[in-house]
């Protein structure tokens, strides 16, 4: 590698340790918890298994895995994989462009601030969710960031503690823009689901993340870890092998 340490970070924001991807990607992920802080380059396409906590113990009892339960009446799927990228529309949530499909997938509830629920149970009503919950934080609205903490979340610690981090936390954006670039389904059940998103910064800087997903009171919401972490990750990618292509610009 022959260029300069300057002219590296200048081109990729990846590259120093520690660096903030951008305010936008932190407040969807974390409800505006916790700052994301990047490994040194060189981690290649390590996927970190996603970790399950006490809470994750708490959600799987509380949770309702009945198919077609869903809080607005969205079907329930019968696939347990998804080997492809969906047909999917696309619209700006924020500064994100995030799927919608209102009568099959979700959001099938969108109420006057903007903000989105309701998502099918299937794998594809849950990578929506996951999505959903990325692009909402990309709004900058503190009452949608709020709404994020307290009703996409699963109830437990963790939610407690990313509840009272979002009330302390500013709402701020960064310049830079953040766009999903694929996704892997990494596990899928009627109940559960771990979703690997993969987000190109607008310099070309690739990571990616896994949220950990739990269907609970009709709906996919994120399972936080005791500390108000919502994600496994994030990690530095090269490139997109092994993810599945998807993307709405």
């Amino acid at each position: 590698m022959s260029q300069s340490t300057e002219s590296t970070t200048e081109s990729n924001p990846f590259t120093k340790p520690g660096f903030i991807i951008a305010a936008a990607l932190v407040i969807a992920l974390i409800a505006a918890t916790v700052v994301i802080f990047l490994v040194p380059k060189g981690q290649g396409n390590a996927q970190p298994a996603p970790t399950e906590s006490s809470s994750s113990a708490t959600a799987k009892a509380s949770g309702s895995a009945e198919p077609g339960k869903s809080v607005c009446g969205l079907r329930a799927g019968t696939e347990k994989s998804l080997g492809s990228a969906p047909t999917s529309k696309w619209e700006l949530v924020g500064r994100m462009a995030t799927p919608t499909d209102p009568k099959t997938f979700g959001p099938g509830v969108t109420d006057d601030s903007g903000f989105r629920s309701c998502f099918a149970q299937s794998p594809t009503g849950a990578l929506y969710a996951a999505m959903n919950v990325a692009a909402l934080g990309s709004t900058g609205s503190r009452e949608i960031v709020a709404k994020l903490a307290d009703k996409l979340l699963v109830p437990g610690t963790g939610r407690d503690n990313a509840m009272r981090e979002a009330a302390a936390t500013p709402v701020s954006l960064s310049a830079a823009s953040i766009q999903v670039r694929g996704f892997l389904i990494k596990s899928y059940t009627p109940s559960e689901s771990n979703v690997d998103l993969a987000f190109e910064t607008n310099s070309g800087a690739l990571a990616h993340l896994t949220l950990s997903m739990r269907w609970i009171d009709g709906d996919w919401k994120v399972m936080p870890a005791d500390d108000g972490k919502t994600y496994s990750g994030p990690s530095q990618i090269r490139d997109l092998s092994g993810f599945i292509l998807w993307s709405g610009v």
